[in-house]
Parts: structure tokens; C-alpha cells; sequence
């Protein structure tokens, strides 16, 4: 079913699967992605799970405020979960919806019980990145994509020092040798954080999905 709130102001919309009682997942998407990123695996996880599949601001069929800081996504989502009376939930996260996961049990801890975060882009300056040229592709603010990257790029230092007062059981996947991101640095940051590497590159839900479908189900079953 597909749904809209409206959060900090803007409107969200998502996706909810799964009986409302179960236990909440909530499935964030990368860059210039949508819900429809985890189209299959909403109803892999449906099975046990209250799904929640948002269009990050700036994406999809939500707002395009027009300004991006990483930290007010995450309250976006921390406001919907409150809106719809999750008191916890287990955060899936991939690259930028990663970063987001990962600032939302930085910022809200109690809304969080287990964060899987898949190729997220770590709060370390990324070097070497390619300048961003738009194109005619939609779905997305461009805004948004040049306001990410100036943060992927100079991120806030406090960011870094926040990942050790994540308390969640985390699960960090990193894709590889092919990835152009080092998940380890989340790793090794987040206390007790378990790795797992699928040589998969960037995209291991959609490259190995089987894989990462296996691993993040042995994760929440731990």
C-alpha cells in the first residue's frame, strides 16, 4: 500500500507491507533511487516484518524542499516512524539511505533496535570523486544530489566521532574490491559491529540479491 505523511514539514511518501503488529523494518534507498529499489525484497521481508519503504526527501514522490543535510533525513524518518507509532525498528539501509540509517540511531538511539547498512557511504571525506553533471534523468532533485555530495565530500567531523555511540547490533555489507566505497571504516567505528563482504560491487542487493537476502536474514535471526 502506498501512503503519505506529512513530516518537518514536508510530505513523505511510502510503502507499508506486512502485518502492522509484527516486528518494524524499515528499507532505505541510495541516491536518486525510491521505494521501487526494493521492489522483491519488500515482500521477502514482509513475511515476518511490519515493511516501511520511504521515498527519501528529495526522491520519488516526496518533497523536494530544496535543502538536504543528511541529519534532517534521518529525523524525517524518525518522525515517521513516531507518526506511526513504531517505537522500534530494524533500519536496512543502502549507500546514501545508509548514511541516513546510520545518523537516525546516532540522533533517535531509542527508535533503533538492529541497523544493517549496505555499502553506506562512510563519514570520512570522499577523494577523488568525479565532478556531477546533470543530465535529463528524473525522479529526483538535482539539488539534492549536489547538496549529498558536498557532504560526501566534507562531512560534518562530528559525524565520524557519533558512530561510537551506536548501540544497535549492527551488520556492515561491503561490496568488494568493485565497490568505489571502504565500508570497513563503518566497521571499525560502530562498537561491535559485525562485516560481511559479498564481492559484489556498490549495488549488492541488486547484483547478488540472493546473497544479501541470506546474510541480512542471518543477521536479524542472530
Amino acid at each position: 500500500m502506498i501512503r503519505k505523511a506529512v513530516v518537518n514539514g514536508i510530505m513523505l511518501t511510502f510503502r507499508e507491507e506486512g502485518d502492522p503488529v509484527a516486528p518494524a523494518l524499515v528499507l532505505l534507498h541510495g541516491r536518486t533511487a525510491d521505494h521501487n529499489d526494493w521492489n522483491g525484497f519488500t515482500q521477502h521481508f514482509a513475511v515476518r516484518h511490519h515493511v516501511i519503504v520511504p521515498d527519501l526527501r528529495g526522491h520519488g514522490a516526496s518533497s523536494h524542499p530544496g535543502d538536504y543535510p543528511i541529519p534532517a533525513m534521518a529525523d524525517d524518518i524518525a518522525a515517521l516512524l513516531t507518526q506511526l507509532d513504531v517505537e522500534r525498528a530494524t533500519l536496512v539501509g543502502h549507500s546514501l539511505g545508509g548514511a541516513v540509517a546510520y545518523h537516525l540511531a546516532i540522533r533517535h538511539p531509542g527508535l533503533v533496535q538492529r541497523l544493517v547498512l549496505e555499502d553506506a557511504v562512510p563519514p570520512e571525506p570522499l577523494q577523488g570523486r568525479e565532478p556531477v553533471v546533470e543530465d535529463d534523468s528524473t525522479g529526483f532533485d538535482w539539488r539534492m544530489v549536489h547538496d549529498t555530495e558536498r557532504q560526501f565530500r566534507e562531512p560534518d567531523p562530528a559525524w565520524a566521532a557519533g558512530l561510537a555511540a551506536i548501540s544497535a547490533p549492527t551488520l556492515v555489507l561491503s561490496g568488494g574490491r568493485a565497490s568505489h566505497l571502504d565500508a570497513g571504516l563503518l566497521a571499525e567505528r560502530i562498537p561491535g559491529a559485525k562485516l560481511v563482504t559479498i564481492e559484489a560491487g556498490h549495488l549488492i542487493h541488486a547484483t547478488e540479491r540472493m546473497a544479501f537476502m541470506q546474510a541480512v536474514d542471518d543477521f536479524l535471526d542472530s
